[in-house]
């Protein structure tokens, strides 16, 4: 624990993006079927000792409790947890919330029976930190269940849109769709995961009507969209010019009737 990590400033900023908008309505209107889906692959059972990093509002840490499991759910933003609160509350379970960071978690060794992340760690700017870290607190024989947007993927295409938009990312900072790569999430974890399985899963989308909904419903919510519309705001050609970029990316994914598939690499692994 208290390693050097990222400035303070730069996970201030951090922290701040993530409180933009309404987070907790994309990941119960849009993205809630992960978290389900990801606490079923993980094997998570009654009385597991379970982390959930870079919680959010719960996605995943709701359904693990849910399960039966003791859930610490962490997460750099704890603005999101009041939210977090209500929904566990309404699916009648416990749930503690910590603020944490994912490259220097204030946990002991072996804390934990699964580390898991929904869509979560993967923003982190340091990779490789927070995978240390979250090996580090597993028992060995624990599980590691991870949910994150493959780089090909919907989610990973709208990184790559905004980004010539997007104020420029933290010194050393990785792009997110990265830990999407089987191959990068086993570069990241070493020899320290055995037992692993990696399969790239389509979530369906079908929140938005059309293209135009999707693209003002991530300007309002969605705090990476929101923070790059405010990077070029007084310049309103670019805001036009990435309006319609949002919107034939998403006319692209659409299956009809606005329905889409947005992919994802689940991964699980044991700490050897």
């Amino acid at each position: 624990m208290n390693k050097p990590s990222v400035n303070s400033e730069i996970k201030a900023k951090h922290r701040a993006m993530w409180a933009l908008g309404d987070y907790p309505a994309v990941a119960t209107e849009v993205v809630s079927a992960l978290g389900p889906a990801l606490v079923q692959a993980s094997g998570i059972k009654q009385g597991d000792r379970v982390l959930d990093i870079a919680a959010g509002s719960g996605n995943a840490a709701i359904p693990a409790a849910q399960a039966g499991a003791r859930v610490t759910a962490a997460d750099l933003t704890p603005e999101l947890f009041e939210q977090g609160r209500r929904l566990a509350e309404r699916a009648g379970v416990s749930v503690d919330w910590q603020e944490a960071d994912a490259e220097d978690l204030p946990f002991s060794d072996g804390s934990f029976d699964a580390a898991i992340s929904c869509v979560g760690i993967m923003f982190a700017p340091n990779h490789q930190a927070s995978a240390d870290e979250l090996v580090r607190v597993l028992r060995a024989g624990g599980t590691i269940a991870l949910s994150n947007w493959t780089p090909e993927g919907f989610i990973g295409q709208m990184f790559s849109t905004m980004k010539p938009y997007a104020p420029p990312p933290p010194p050393g900072a990785q792009p997110p769709p990265l830990w999407g790569s089987q191959q990068h999430v086993e570069s990241l974890l070493g020899e320290r995961a055995t037992d692993v399985v990696a399969r790239r899963e389509k979530l369906t989308v079908d929140r938005f009507g059309t293209a135009e909904e999707f693209r003002d419903f991530f300007k309002a919510c969605y705090g990476p969209t929101i923070n790059t519309y405010r990077n070029i705001a007084e310049d309103p050609d670019r805001v036009q010019a990435l309006d319609q970029d949002l919107v034939e990316l998403a006319r692209r994914h659409d299956l009809g009737g606005g329905t889409m598939e947005w992919e994802y690499l689940l991964f699980t692994a044991r700490k050897g």
